[in-house]
């Protein structure tokens, strides 16, 4: 890959991980509600996501997903459960566990931001479509060598993990500084509201 193909895939990849979706929204919400560890563990699911299509498109993604079938469907109504079941859970919960506070510090709370973000990442279709359409236009799938698939995961995890991240941090950061602030029962149930339109919106995607 020339250090061209290299700046615009990274452009295009911070480009899309900072517009506006579900997974944006997963991390805030996560960030915000449970801390900013689970923001950062969701955000580098999200980037696992990523990789996985890397993988796929460099193996030929089209292929990989009529090979997956009913597999991907699944994975996208799982997803779309998950997201349900978040928004359910933000809009009956009464406080905020704060900074990794309350039910989600145990063992294995981390793990569970971790996965949610890879499966809401393999069950988006838009993520498909950047992959198998829009991949394709920056790199040159039929001469890979492997410093160029490093390279490309490099690119992939440094630009999608550096953005949610970064939305993470800062929504953590401002439910800090809103501790007290009188309508957060009203903001929670507005991000449980969210979560499930989102759910909604995954599960009725073809």
């Amino acid at each position: 890959m020339t250090f061209v193909g290299s700046l615009s895939l990274f452009l295009a990849m911070i480009a899309l991980a900072a517009l506006p979706s579900s997974s944006v929204a997963l991390v805030v919400v996560r960030s915000a509600t449970r801390g900013v560890r689970h923001g950062i563990a969701t955000s580098l699911g999200i980037a696992v996501g990523d990789l996985i299509f890397v993988a796929f498109a460099v193996a030929g993604l089209v292929a990989m997903t009529e090979a997956m079938g009913v597999s991907f469907a699944m994975m996208r109504y799982a997803a779309a459960a998950y997201l349900f079941w978040f928004g359910i859970s933000l809009m009956r919960k009464e406080t905020a566990a704060m900074n990794g506070a309350g039910a989600d510090g145990r063992r294995g709370g981390l793990w569970i931001s971790f996965a949610a973000g890879i499966l809401l990442t393999l069950g988006d279709v838009k993520a498909i479509l950047f992959y198998a359409a829009l991949f394709p236009l920056f790199v040159d799938l039929t001469a890979m060598t492997f410093t160029n698939v490093a390279l490309i995961a490099a690119i992939t995890l440094i630009a999608v993990a550096g953005v949610k991240i970064a939305y993470a941090m800062t929504a953590a950061t401002i439910a800090r500084a809103s501790h007290e602030w009188p309508y957060r029962r009203a903001a929670r149930r507005v991000a449980g509201g969210a979560m499930i339109a989102a759910a909604g919106a995954l599960a009725l995607k073809s």
